[in-house]
């Protein structure tokens, strides 16, 4: 990826639901527990100070999803927060504007040396809220990671590989392998593993070049067989 900003096919404004994900319907949606808690303190000499819950802004919660995929390894400007709310120039939702009837979120992000991911949540009926998830389910496989488990968060996240962004279409998988399209298993697994070799990831290929290929293999089999 050369930057999801950089795409044009996945945006901050408006929201660019992944293909493929299922939409939760709006009479379904939640009103969560997400807070923030402010430190206030008593005007009176010797008073003690004191915290007060409030309802989390979109500001809060871009910020903890930010901060998530930082702790993640996510380099700035490998990520797009994507939302039915109007940005500003720099990116960020502007403050003067109605809560959208869409509180959906997604995320898509880029670690260095794999494929693009991305999560989406509209459970909850305000896109602060929905953020915060995303932030809390970021935190909770960081901390299975950080645990010694690589394995098994490297396994979880490939259930988060980005499916085509909106508007962007699947190559058919005899184009990417570069065989006819009745081709024999024989004959696409010999273009396979020439395929993977040339352009895996640790022999300085594209990632998101490889991961085509992968899913144009798989597709083929299920074709075929």
């Amino acid at each position: 990826m050369a930057g999801p900003e950089g795409t044009g096919l996945m945006e901050k404004y408006p929201l660019s639901w992944p293909t493929g994900w299922k939409r939760v319907e709006p009479a379904n949606r939640t009103r969560a527990k997400f807070s923030k808690g402010e430190r206030h303190y008593s005007s009176t000499p010797g008073g003690n100070s004191y915290t007060r819950q409030r309802d989390l802004t979109v500001s809060d919660g871009v910020q903890r999803v930010k901060e998530a995929l930082r702790m993640l390894g996510v380099l700035d400007g490998d990520s797009i927060i994507s939302t039915n709310l109007v940005t500003r120039l720099d990116g960020l939702p502007r403050s003067d504007q109605k809560a959208p009837a869409d509180p959906g979120v997604a995320v898509y992000w880029q670690r260095p040396g794999e494929p693009m991911r991305c999560m989406a949540i509209d459970i909850y009926d305000r896109v602060a809220d929905n953020l915060a998830a995303i932030a809390a389910t970021l935190e909770a496989m960081r901390a299975i990671e950080r645990h010694g488990g690589a394995q098994i968060i490297q396994r979880a996240f490939t259930g988060f590989v980005a499916l085509p962004a909106p508007g962007k279409e699947t190559r058919p998988w005899c184009e990417v392998l570069g065989v006819s399209p009745n081709a024999s298993v024989d004959d696409v697994e010999k273009a396979y593993r020439r395929l993977r070799s040339t352009h895996h990831p640790d022999n300085g290929g594209s990632a998101d070049q490889f991961d085509e290929i992968r899913k144009a293999y798989d597709r083929a089999i299920d074709a075929i067989t």
